[in-house]
């Protein structure tokens, strides 16, 4: 399977009547670089609470706009990154509650009023990144919104009943009375988005069927830089990220035991117990590791094992990165990041027999496996990719934003 490339699009809407002169010439001028930097610029994410793959396309989107300012519902401070420290960051009346900052994801039924909260009229361009509630901000009428999505609301829509069922009899009715009304909500304010840009092509599907739109494919920006070729042959098998039930952290314990294989495990979570007590004596627990723990290890592991479905999945780009394979399950961004014998295998169904078929299979042809073709194959999702590809999108949108009727946007055909 090879990699898509990025689909176009009509230009952006037109301007209003009524739309404000200089806010019109701003946006009309902008179309290179150097000229974006007149732009009054807006980044919506939804909370700032850690740094994971959201919060460093966020990075990236300050680095392409450095005159932006943030807007989140959440900020933790002490959990971000010095970067975005030093950035202008305006958060919600949701801050303001007590327990905000580690409570956040309860109080989701007040995130769509506290997001609205948000007075955006002195900002030209918009660019929310949605994973949670951040696309149905308020918008001036004539500026263009661009929404980043890693994905519709998982929790109200396709892991929906995955969510609720993790939760105490309370939280489970409220959440059953709240759902219809905030994806009533969340289909109403995708029109409020003149251009979404998915960060894969399984995400891009998640929004036809939920949003009725389509959007352009552009990956998220992976540290490459970060990582390196390591030497020798890897020495054992690797499975890293939070050991959660969709992950299926389980599948590849079971299948290392069962085969007698090494593998080290990196990382903690709710099923942390339960992985020890299935676990033979060839698995090891690391727990939480710093940053230079898990890149030493992507670079000396035989290959990552990578058996939960993710919408992108940023680690198995991080262990190509490091001249290691990479054996997933055959689901979401997966299919566009291992996309060739070359730089691993996929299996197709989400059982332990799978993982050790395709375990077999790799190991027949480990040693013809090339780091270095690998690692060349990871550089099509580095930082400076996504920054020119967005960047360029974003430039030909705002210099055709007055040209085009106001539904070019909207609905697909029929």
């Amino acid at each position: 399977m090879t990699l898509k490339a990025t689909t176009s699009l009509p230009d952006a809407r037109a301007f209003l009547g009524d739309a404000p002169v200089m806010a019109k010439r701003r946006v009309a001028e902008a179309g290179s670089a150097s000229e974006t930097k007149q732009l009054r610029v807006a980044i919506v994410h939804y909370w700032l609470v850690s740094m994971r793959g959201g919060e460093k396309v966020v990075e990236e989107l300050c680095r392409m706009f450095p005159q932006a300012d943030i807007f989140t519902l959440v900020c933790n401070r002490d959990r971000i990154s010095d970067f975005l420290k030093t950035r202008n960051i305006r958060t919600s009346f949701l801050q303001k509650i007590p327990g905000a900052q580690r409570h956040y994801t309860k109080m989701l039924p007040l995130m769509p009023f506290a997001l609205e909260q948000f007075d955006l009229q002195d900002y030209d361009l918009v660019l929310s990144s949605e994973s949670g509630p951040a696309k149905g901000i308020i918008t001036r009428a004539d500026a263009l919104h661009v929404c980043y999505c890693h994905s519709p609301m998982r929790y109200i829509w396709d892991q929906f009943h995955v969510y609720r069922h993790g939760l105490p009899w309370v939280g489970r009715a409220l959440m059953s009375i709240t759902a219809p009304m905030l994806r009533a909500w969340d289909v109403t304010t995708s029109s409020r988005v003149d251009l979404f840009v998915a960060n894969s092509d399984y995400v891009a599907s998640r929004i036809r069927r939920f949003y009725d739109r389509e959007s352009i494919v552009i990956h998220p920006p992976v540290a490459t830089d970060d990582f390196a070729v390591g030497k020798g042959k890897g020495e054992f098998y690797l499975y890293a990220g939070q050991l959660t039930t969709y992950k299926r952290p389980d599948i590849a314990v079971r299948a290392c035991t069962e085969a007698g294989r090494k593998l080290v495990v990196i990382g903690e979570g709710e099923q942390l117990a339960y992985l020890k007590s299935i676990a033979g004596p060839t698995v090891e627990f690391l727990g939480h590791q710093p940053f230079n723990v898990l890149r030493d290890n992507l670079s000396r592991c035989r290959a990552l094992l990578f058996p939960g479905t993710e919408d992108f999945g940023i680690l198995p780009v991080e262990a190509m990165a490091s001249g290691r394979p990479v054996l997933a399950f055959d689901a979401g961004g997966a299919r566009e990041t291992v996309s060739s014998p070359q730089v691993g295998f996929r299996f197709a169904e989400q059982t332990t027999e799978a993982l050790l078929e395709t375990m077999a299979a790799f190991e027949e042809v480990e040693d013809d496996i090339d780091p270095h073709a690998i690692r060349a194959h990871s550089l099509k999702f580095s930082s400076a990719v996504f920054r020119d590809r967005l960047s360029g999108l974003i430039e030909q949108q705002l210099s055709t934003h007055g040209d085009r009727p106001a539904d070019v946007f909207r609905r697909r055909p029929g």
